[in-house]
């Protein structure tokens, strides 16, 4: 494995914000809950405490060994993980006498020091904070304040362990991206070598010591995740695997048919299966979100297991499984939740008797598609938007019948058409159509209906974990109404959703 950064998480909204940044310096980092550390090996170079929601003078507060680490590598505390680093050592933690949230400037800023070498005082930076230091401990040096905030940076004596009040991840820290490259690659002395043919390398490597001559069997979706994956497991095992792409009922419109199609120029072993009544059977009268991505789930893994049955000695089952997924799957005890279920994540039941593999399990979105294009998988495969693994059953609130998803299918395919044909497609990074469960009063020629309603939601982002609403155009948004209503029976009303993540999710379930 490559040297890394590890980033050990207190439930901070902004972790993984860390996290990109550190990967935009081509430094592998990982992120693990405070309270499930990894064993410390020499390929960790240096280690990020996180933010946190949680105040350290709280009883029960997220809390580490520090002196394990302490004087063995390099420290990074990050807001509460700098209130953490003071308390613990002797110094005080007292409620802000004016919480600070948002913009401030450094007006003072110690350039004698390593992590703060080449900024400018006065620089711009993001603080987020209900306490404030009032005393480091002994040993501790301020070396970066702002007029309201004076221990807005500290380093401690004769150690490479730095704490900051302020977010250098987010991008109103006008030199956040300079003092983490001073961190990680002054400080820590990583070499920046982490690359797309690096991570390519490295994975096939792995997948043919891990997985040997065993059989491989993978469901593909026909996006961008399974699609990288399952290039990288083949160019590991090659017709050790089976890929099965499988119509659950939820796809778009004639995506079932137009997917295999484009998965023939991979030289894949690629086996179409009809499923979708299945499907519908596992869904019928579910109407939560959670439970309807459980029995997608649970219908996925017994679709592969009938598959897998007809292979010959099969013994792993492939996933593109993505980082972002991985991480909110995971629980951090006490400050964060999960935020839903994804069904490729986590363990298969024993019937299954197959073990998982995830090629993908360590990568952002965007750091996905540039390894799928070091693999030179056609641009049509990596710059397809991001489709839910549950399909359009996430995008249509309530129950799913095969009517709805049919209504559904119809408005996505005039929308997602209509993006391409009038250039925008590439301007988006996801977009789709959600059905409502209400109902809408409207007049249709002579006549009174009451009828659906639904929603188009477009957003712009990186890597998924934020986002923000696509300013579409009026006439696009008008033209897209209208042919709607027109063209798909049963909908009478057309809404555009202008919320941004955070603090909604991309997808409305």
């Amino acid at each position: 494995m490559a040297e890394q950064i590890l980033i050990l998480d207190f439930g901070s909204q902004y972790t993984q914000l860390i996290a990109r940044r550190v990967r935009e310096l081509n430094v592998y980092c990982e992120i693990h809950p405070y309270n499930n550390i990894p064993e410390i090996t020499s390929d960790h170079k240096g280690v990020i405490l996180s933010g946190s929601p949680c105040s350290v003078r709280d009883e029960g507060s997220p809390d580490i060994d520090l002196d394990a680490l302490r004087g063995k590598l390099p420290i990074l505390g990050v807001c509460y993980g700098s209130q953490l680093l003071a308390q613990k050592y002797g110094g005080e933690v007292l409620p802000s006498e004016i919480r600070e949230y948002g913009r401030a400037n450094l007006d003072h800023i110690d350039l004698h020091y390593d992590l703060l070498k080449e900024m400018t005082h006065g620089s711009q930076v993001w603080m987020s904070h209900g306490d404030t230091i009032k005393t480091l401990p002994d040993g501790f040096d301020v070396i970066a304040s702002t007029a309201s905030v004076k221990v807005a940076a500290f380093k401690v004596q004769n150690e490479e362990t730095y704490g900051i009040q302020f977010h250098p991840e987010v991008t109103h820290s006008a030199e956040g991206k300079n003092l983490l490259r001073n961190f990680v690659v002054n400080i820590c002395g990583c070499a920046q070598d982490w690359t797309s043919d690096m991570f390519i390398d490295i994975t096939v490597a792995e997948l043919k010591e891990r997985i040997g001559a065993d059989k491989v069997v993978m469901g593909l979706s026909g996006g961008v995740d399974s699609s990288v994956a399952a290039t990288l497991i083949h160019r590991a095992i090659g017709e050790n695997l089976t890929c099965v792409f499988v119509d659950n009922g939820l796809l778009r419109k004639n995506e079932y048919e137009e997917v295999l199609e484009s998965y023939k120029t991979l030289g894949l072993n690629v086996i179409g299966v009809d499923s979708k009544q299945r499907f519908y059977d596992a869904l019928a009268g579910i109407s939560d979100p959670e439970a309807k991505r459980k029995a997608i789930g649970k219908a996925f893994i017994e679709v592969f297991d009938d598959e897998a049955h007809k292979i010959d000695g099969v013994k792993w089952l492939g996933q593109g499984t993505i980082y972002p997924d991985v991480i909110e799957s995971i629980s951090v005890k006490g400050p964060s939740a999960t935020i839903k279920s994804h069904h490729n994540v986590g363990g298969l039941p024993d019937f299954m008797k197959l073990s998982v593999v995830e090629p993908l399990n360590t990568l952002f979105k965007d750091e996905v598609r540039e390894v799928g294009r070091a693999l030179e998988i056609p641009e049509t495969i990596i710059g397809r938007h991001p489709f839910p693994g549950p399909g359009l059953a996430i995008r249509i609130l309530g129950d799913i019948t095969e009517e709805k998803v049919k209504t559904l299918q119809e408005v996505d395919h005039i929308f997602i058409q209509g993006l391409k044909n009038h250039n925008l497609y590439d301007q988006v990074w996801q977009a789709g159509a959600i059905l409502l469960p209400i109902q809408s009063v409207g007049v249709m020629g002579d006549e009174r209906t009451y009828e659906r309603v639904v929603a188009l939601r477009a957003v712009g982002s990186v890597d998924g974990m934020t986002a923000d609403w696509i300013h579409l155009p009026y006439e696009f948004l008008g033209k897209m109404s209208n042919e709607i209503i027109n063209r798909v029976k049963g909908v009478n009303r057309v809404v555009y959703d202008i919320s941004s993540k955070p603090p909604a999710t991309i997808e409305w379930e």
